[in-house]
């Protein structure tokens, strides 16, 4: 084995060396003044101290370092993150790090996955850089289309379940409750059924009895759900506490128009099934029954010919 042959090899184990040395970095950052801390600010590392050790334990102390290169400029940034990030239904304050961190270690195992690959097979050559940049852009945008598809099953999933819950809701302010209660009973009840729903009512009620004014608690129900008709509610919700109209109408005139939406969205989806069809048809029907029909006077056409 020459020299050429050997360049490959050098660099993949100066990758690996590198990703070791900065993972005992992070690790020995930590003291154990460190690790008390965390123990006072959970309670549950004491009874249990194998779980400081953990994956999730490690990887939401290694976070801030590894998402310090990617963290938001500014504040209008930072607020889209935890926005995004909340209509995944992350609402953890180390959710924006975490996720950030993600990124940059997926980033760094597909640089290595893809340096050993590319290098091995193709050697210094551009389809082994290619493949090593191939790997790391998809190990770094990784998490970005993971994200995006949980925040698209989640708002269809809030859409969906939203009339149930909100007729519920109506129910039970009907019968004497008040918003708040209200709000409770509905999350204990279709916690099974409507657990997204159920999770954002949850966190309003425990925002309440924490002390926070119930316009606020409101006003981020909207905007953490990521659904324009949790938005709409929120809003409405808003008004009739604040000039003091019925709830209990203001809910069921909602609940009526997102009933009638998704009644649409359904029709609207029929309507288009058969414009879908066509493609099918064309493609997998259509050719079959061709050769049904055809296929006989074909055969009949051409034993004539030979006959002849």
């Amino acid at each position: 084995m020459d020299f050429v042959q050997l360049i490959p090899w050098a660099i993949f184990g100066m990758v690996i060396v590198g990703v070791i040395a900065l993972i005992n970095k992070l690790n020995s950052d930590h003291s154990r003044a460190n690790e008390r801390l965390d123990e006072l600010r959970n309670p549950h590392l004491r009874n249990n101290p194998d779980d400081a050790n953990s994956t999730s334990s490690l990887l939401e102390k290694a976070a801030p370092a590894l998402s310090k290169a990617l963290t938001p400029k500014s504040e209008l940034e930072e607020n889209q993150l935890k926005v995004r990030l909340a209509n995944a239904g992350y609402n953890s304050e180390a959710a924006p790090s975490i996720f950030l961190s993600l990124k940059v270690a997926l980033g760094l195992l597909g640089v290595l996955l893809g340096s050993g690959y590319g290098f091995y097979n193709f050697g210094m050559s551009q389809n082994g850089w290619t493949s090593l940049v191939i790997a790391g852009g998809i190990g770094f945008y990784l998490p970005e289309i993971i994200l995006r598809l949980l925040v698209k099953g989640r708002v269809e999933r809030i859409f969906l379940s939203l009339p149930d819950a909100l007729d519920l809701l109506v129910v039970c302010v009907e019968a004497g409750l008040g918003l708040d209660a209200a709000m409770r009973r509905v999350s204990e009840e279709l916690e099974e059924t409507a657990p997204d729903v159920c999770s954002e009512f949850a966190l309003c009620n425990l925002q309440l009895q924490m002390g926070r004014p119930r316009r606020e608690v409101l006003h981020d129900l909207g905007i953490r759900s990521g659904v324009d008709d949790m938005r709409a509610l929120a809003a409405i919700l808003i008004q009739a506490d604040k000039f003091g109209s019925s709830i209990a109408q203001a809910l069921r005139v909602q609940s009526d128009s997102m009933r009638v939406k998704r009644s649409q969205l359904a029709e609207e989806q029929a309507a288009m099934t058969a414009v879908k069809m066509i493609f099918p048809l064309v493609l997998f029907i259509f050719p079959g029954i061709f050769v049904v029909l055809v296929g006989p006077a074909a055969i009949m056409m051409i034993n004539g010919l030979l006959t002849s």
